[in-house]
């Protein structure tokens, strides 16, 4: 009995001398992590906007310069395969489930099992059992499928009600931010207001610029929802929020509740926050390359706030960057252009598609002509009649933007949208999307679908442990990295 009392002595004495996995010998666990997720967000988006910045900060090079982006030079650099139990193309709550809880789910299942009888535990409830502090930040509605899988499991992705209710009677997030809820009183509207529940449940609300910026650790368990919202309760798409601040809005970004984040979760614990620049999905579904774009540079300003926070904290900080899947399948290179991509051209575009479908509607709503449209359009878009230009528009591009421009003259319901109609414009309103993909054409860009795609996608990785995420592997090993990385049992 004694040799074998001494014998399990030993093997504990030896087991506690070798370091986590995933952490190189002598090196700590990371005190704070942060979790940047693209949502859409594949190697052809972010390479685009490399090409995009580049183009634009040396109008004047001989030779291509690709621009870096906050996180396009992090020391670790791996790529993940994003399949998911329904399919190689999967959608974004169970690619979040694989990252957030290790395990392969349905599409639009969020950390249940494939036959619904059992749920995941998630890294976030590790985290928070460890004492750590928990952020959720979006671009999107905090009840959307990529902030939900950090905080909720649920049978389906669209329950948002519920998702919501989770959340905030849950003890798991301290810091849920950006975007606001979908079905604050569920589909039936005789839910108690998910607001009142946030507020019975200890839950500080900022929901003005000036309460947002003003948070600190003082404060507990805070919803910031920023008060200046665009469509399905999201933040502004990031090129239009510019176009708006330049005019005098003040508008937050989503950089902003990274900011705010870090205030309310530092602790002597630290903290885990997983933010999604969830905009760059919507954008690439609707083809429209320069807003998703614009979505990449605002996910990357987010990554830099991370970044001036690791500068103070060195020796304690990971930040890793991914996406859950890549969407629309965006390509650099197109036909008409040959080998040549013209990526200056899109700084002429000053609006998302979103915005643009408001234009489109007071053209409707006022009988507009062909030929105001076609000035609309030159505004926002810079594409042009006016000949030997660099965005002129060909017999060919002309037509099709009447064709377009016919169909969203007439009221929604009184559309007929043949096969032809439906796979041209995607269930989009058909004036925007013509328009994009006239102006993606000629930069150079194209999309091959509406929906997500099978690519792998980056990983990027910088500090404490960044080393463990390099390679080629399973989404679902984030989830196993970041628990190894952080030395929590599974």
């Amino acid at each position: 009995m004694k040799k074998t009392l001494a014998f399990l002595c030993a093997l504990l004495l030896m087991l506690g001398s070798i370091p986590a996995l995933g952490l190189a010998e002598g090196e700590s666990t990371p005190k704070y992590v942060f979790l940047f997720i693209g949502d859409g967000m594949g190697n052809p988006q972010v390479t685009a906007t490399q090409y995009y910045e580049g183009s634009v900060a040396n109008p004047e090079a001989v030779m291509p310069v690709a621009a870096q982006l906050s996180f396009t030079d992090f020391e670790s650099l791996g790529m993940v395969t994003t399949y998911d139990a329904s399919s190689f193309c999967p959608d974004s709550a169970s690619t979040a489930t694989s990252m957030a809880s290790g395990e392969k789910t349905l599409s639009g299942v969020l950390n249940y099992n494939v036959d619904l009888s059992e749920t995941f535990k998630l890294v976030t409830e590790y985290a928070k059992e460890a004492g750590k502090k928990i952020g959720v930040v979006s671009s999107v509605s905090v009840d959307h499928a990529t902030p939900a899988a950090y905080y909720a499991k649920a049978q389906s992705r669209n329950l948002y009600y519920d998702i919501a209710v989770q959340g905030l009677t849950g003890t798991t997030v301290d810091f849920l931010a950006g975007g606001g809820l979908l079905q604050p009183t569920g589909k039936e509207k005789d839910k108690e207001d998910a607001m009142e529940i946030a507020k019975q449940n200890g839950w500080t609300i900022a929901n003005t610029n000036e309460d947002i910026r003003a948070l600190t650790a003082t404060d507990s368990r805070v919803l910031a929802i920023s008060p200046v919202l665009q469509e399905s309760q999201a933040l502004v798409y990031e090129i239009d929020r510019v176009r708006r601040v330049a005019e005098g809005e003040d508008i937050l970004s989503l950089a902003d509740f990274v900011t705010a984040g870090i205030k309310v979760l530092d602790n002597e614990n630290g903290f885990f926050m997983m933010c999604e620049g969830g905009k760059i999905d919507w954008s690439c579904h609707a083809n429209d390359a320069a807003t998703s774009i614009h979505e990449t540079i605002a996910l990357s300003d987010a990554v830099q706030v991370a970044l001036d926070f690791a500068a103070e904290h060195p020796e304690d900080t990971l930040i890793i960057v991914t996406a859950d899947h890549e969407t629309g399948g965006m390509t650099i290179g197109f036909a008409t252009t040959a080998y040549e991509t013209h990526f200056n051209y899109l700084t002429n575009q000053k609006t998302s598609y979103v915005a643009f479908d408001s234009v489109i509607a007071a053209l409707r709503d006022s009988g507009a002509s062909f030929e105001d449209a076609l000035a609309e359009i030159e505004l926002y878009y810079g594409l042009t009649t006016t000949p030997e230009k660099d965005l002129t528009l060909t017999e060919a591009e002309l037509a099709s933007l009447s064709a377009a421009y016919a169909l969203s003259m007439t009221a929604k319901d009184q559309r007929v949208i043949g096969d032809a109609e439906a796979l041209l414009y995607g269930g989009y309103e058909p004036l925007s999307m013509a328009v994009s993909h006239i102006i993606n054409n000629k930069a150079g860009l194209s999309f091959t679908s509406y929906a997500h795609t099978g690519l792998q996608v980056p990983v990027y990785a910088r500090g404490v442990g960044a080393d463990a995420f390099a390679g080629l592997y399973d989404n679902t090993d984030i989830f196993t990295k970041t628990m190894d990385v952080l030395a929590l049992a599974y």
